[in-house]
């Protein structure tokens, strides 16, 4: 049988708490150490243990880190979802079970590879057989898709770091697994992975940590948080990071940590932090953004600076807390209540999530609001391949801040809110600076900060604070445009999908359907986003959500006449984006807009 080499989708059903995801984590570096493209996604339950939890690994040398759109091997260890894992399983599927399940495997068209996992565990040690059993089918695998036993042992010494006598047990699992199949599967699965040369610099990162290095490089003084998945390891990782890079030189921290009573409290700490001349932050999810609210409306309208990052899960409600989705967009960009509109920092790499981690407290402070991180569970809570992060070579920017006396003495007719040069952005003072006024005010004031409530002041008070935020559009990361010379289609897309985009792209070029795209990195939008709809004859808004967020944002503020041109492609069902399930999408949209012209 000839072979596909690193092209194929591993899906391993177990059980939350079994130990499982140290087994998956080590078959994703152990491929990785062999310089095979690689990603994996961890779909878990939300609770503690004992619920079902699947991990995907694709390999494709095309680079592809979609889920992928069909399963080619599936490993089966939980009994719970054994039934429905194996009836799922397409017709060629190479199936690999725990034989000591007692449950059956009655598919006459698969590949059907079963391993005594359990009993050979409990030999070498009954009290931990439960957790030790993942490892024989890391040893199977490893078997019959040629994983290399050095790169093995790499991934083994790094799941484990230090743990002498883990790493042998588990790597005695592993070669017993694959000595076992080695001598019972006398058959060629069909797929094998095999090295390709690796980049010595590169290594797998959590989009999560990457955010959190941003931060603690960016100058973060404070962090408040309360725990809600999946934004919890980012505060996680700030802390676990902190005596390593963030110790003064007398073996204190530079950087303080509250563990808050509730999100509220966690925006108001901020909100302080802010207020006092700190770079304060915090990390939630959309319920936690729900009841920041009050928070952040009072931040925007007394032009407090901070960061806000909110790692998307899937709502409304508590939803499927453990899942991914674009759902939180429109939410971030006008939170709180009355007129407000908020500066969005979107990565799509963890290469960004590093970047957009730092740089958000300079762009907080520069124009005086609180600035939203948005990632989501896909790309914060998975690994992926960075080459290493380009680290802030600039001083911190504090943006409008008056030090000394001689400097407030220089501008004319000083007030806290008083815009002195067009721009929106009033100067501030410090506590502790010595300087007066130090006003903020969350309730209707003047240009001193003297509490109003006469109709103009208040109108040309909310006209400015628009115009400010306005005004960092084209101050924000631009967007990546990668352009086609055929400007017949446009695709629009923000966030994680970038890690989908070019199998999206790979699939409609297939069709004969060659496209430009545009990533949209922050909002306000950049104005290179409004030219690229407008070069374009028909654009599509990519995202996962349902009701296409960016897409109604987009269609609220763009020129009236580019309108007509847009078109929406929005789905979500908890699992990272599928290349093929947007790309018919995306076919059947233009379809029925080219109908609907001809109707016309």
């Amino acid at each position: 049988m000839a072979q596909i080499v690193n092209d194929f989708t591993l899906n391993i059903a177990t059980a939350n708490g079994t130990g499982s995801q140290s087994a998956n984590l080590i078959l994703l570096h152990s491929m990785f150490e062999m310089g095979v493209p690689v990603s994996g996604k961890n779909l878990f339950p939300s609770n503690i243990s004992g619920l079902p939890t699947w991990f995907i690994i694709r390999a494709s040398d095309a680079g592809y880190q979609a889920p992928g759109d069909k399963t080619h091997i599936q490993v089966v260890m939980n009994k719970d979802t054994w039934l429905a894992d194996v009836e799922k399983a397409e017709p060629g599927t190479i199936i690999i079970h725990n034989m000591d399940v007692k449950l059956p495997v009655e598919r006459d068209d698969c590949v059907v590879l079963g391993l005594p996992m359990t009993k050979m565990a409990r030999a070498i040690n009954p009290k931990l057989a439960r957790m030790i059993a993942n490892m024989y089918y890391v040893g199977g695998l490893a078997e019959v898709l040629g994983i290399d036993d050095n790169a093995l042992q790499a991934a083994l010494t790094q799941q484990f770091k230090g743990k002498e006598k883990a790493i042998e047990l588990n790597m005695r699992a592993i070669g017993e697994g694959r000595a076992y199949a080695a001598e019972n599967w006398n058959c060629d699965i069909g797929y094998a992975v095999e090295a390709r040369d690796k980049n010595p610099d590169t290594y797998l990162i959590e989009g999560n940590e990457a955010t959190a290095l941003g931060c603690l490089f960016g100058g973060v003084n404070m962090l408040s948080w309360y725990p809600i998945t999946p934004s919890s390891s980012l505060a996680e990782s700030i802390i676990g990071w902190i005596p390593k890079i963030r110790t003064a030189e007398d073996g204190g921290s530079t950087c303080a940590v509250i563990q808050a009573e509730d999100e509220l409290a966690a925006a108001g700490m901020v909100v302080g932090a802010g207020w006092a001349g700190g770079r304060g932050m915090t990390a939630t999810s959309g319920p936690g953004i729900s009841l920041m609210s009050e928070f952040i409306g009072l931040a925007y309208f007394a032009e407090v600076p901070g960061v806000i990052w909110d790692v998307n899960r899937v709502g409304p409600s508590t939803g499927l807390p453990t899942r991914t989705q674009q759902g939180d967009l429109t939410l971030l960009y006008e939170a709180s209540h009355g007129d407000t509109q908020h500066i969005v920092l979107i990565p799509g790499t963890v290469d960004e999530c590093f970047e957009f981690g730092w740089r958000a407290f300079d762009v907080a402070e520069r124009y005086q609001t609180l600035v939203f991180g948005f990632s989501d569970l896909d790309l914060g809570m998975n690994r992926w391949v960075t080459a290493g992060f380009e680290y802030p070579d600039q001083p911190l920017d504090r943006g409008k801040v008056i030090r000394s006396q001689e400097q407030l003495d220089a501008i004319e007719n000083f007030g806290r809110y008083r815009d002195v040069d067009g721009d929106g952005i009033p100067y501030r003072t410090l506590p502790g600076s010595g300087l007066e006024p130090i006003l903020y005010r969350g309730t209707g004031h003047d240009e001193d900060g003297v509490y109003s409530e006469d109709p103009a002041v208040y109108h040309a008070t909310v006209t400015r604070l628009r115009r400010k935020i306005d005004g960092a559009r084209d101050n924000l990361p631009a967007p990546i445009i990668r352009a086609e010379k055929s400007k017949q289609v446009g695709i629009i897309y923000y966030g994680s999908m970038e890690n989908t985009i070019t199998e999206i792209d790979d699939v409609l070029e297939q069709t004969g359907l060659s496209v430009s795209t545009c990533r949209v990195r922050a909002l306000p939008y950049h104005s290179e986003v409004e030219k690229f709809v407008a070069e374009h004859e028909q654009v599509i808004v990519l995202e996962v959500n349902r009701d296409g967020q960016l897409f109604g944002i987009l269609r609220k503020e763009l020129p009236v006449e580019l309108l007509s041109k847009m078109h929406s492609v929005a789905f979500s069902d908890g699992i990272p984006p599928r290349a093929r399930v947007y790309a018919d999408m995306v076919l059947e949209t233009l379809s029925l807009s080219s109908t609907q012209e001809v109707t016309a």
